[in-house]
């Protein structure tokens, strides 16, 4: 689907104090310099933020980023932040490539990955943010004990996460359901995304994994 392109979201993100624009200058201090001390939880793929202000606001203990690679698509949420502020929490226009220049070893306390684009094609296999590379790249922010977890309604995605993670020494799968909405346990608390609404009330089912840094 081609996204709308919204001339006006560069240069609001540009400067808005909710946006980080140069994440790299916080590399080592991120709880010293941005979240007070706060454990710090990453969305990867943020979309128009429901998820993640959601999340926030009743986790004031807890301190957020949403990461957006289309400026189109983080402006929505841009605009919501602007609308109904939170302290504890911040955007950022960035691909995820870039996250291995953004934070040292452990700084992140949990990251979220959100109906994130399939790539079904074989050749783009290395795209997916569940993939080996990219599973590399979560093992180094992570701080031991950290959590991902990961929600599709994409069977093909979710099994070939199942077996990337389960290949990788680094990380453990500690829960998986292949139909959350009726999972009594997964479902507890659960925070839903735009996606997530939308792809539920045509009967998809909905699968969810959280998976641990050993």
């Amino acid at each position: 689907m081609r996204l709308k392109n919204i001339p006006a979201a560069r240069p609001a993100i540009e400067k808005s104090e909710y946006c980080i624009k140069t994440p790299e200058d916080n590399i080592g201090k991120w709880k010293e310099s941005v979240s007070g001390g706060k454990p710090i939880y990453l969305e990867i793929g943020m979309g128009k933020g429901q998820f993640i202000m959601t999340l926030a606001a009743q986790n004031p203990q807890n301190f957020y980023l949403g990461m957006e690679l289309h400026a189109s698509v983080l402006y929505r949420g841009l605009q919501k932040l602007m609308a109904d502020p939170l302290d504890n929490l911040l955007l950022l226009n960035h691909p995820a490539e870039n996250l291995c220049n953004m934070f040292e070893q452990g700084e992140i306390d949990g990251i979220y990955l959100n109906f994130s684009d399939p790539w079904p094609k074989d050749r783009h296999a290395k795209r997916r943010l569940t993939s080996p590379v990219f599973l590399d790249i979560y093992r180094d922010l992570l701080n031991k004990g950290g959590r991902i977890e990961f929600k599709t309604d994409n069977r093909g995605l979710f099994d070939y996460s199942l077996e990337t993670i389960e290949e990788h020494k680094d990380f453990e799968i500690i829960e998986k359901t292949f139909d959350l909405h009726n999972d009594p346990v997964l479902s507890a608390g659960n925070i839903m995304t735009e996606y997530e609404e939308r792809f539920s009330s045509q009967g998809n089912n909905i699968c969810k994994l959280v998976a641990k840094r050993v």
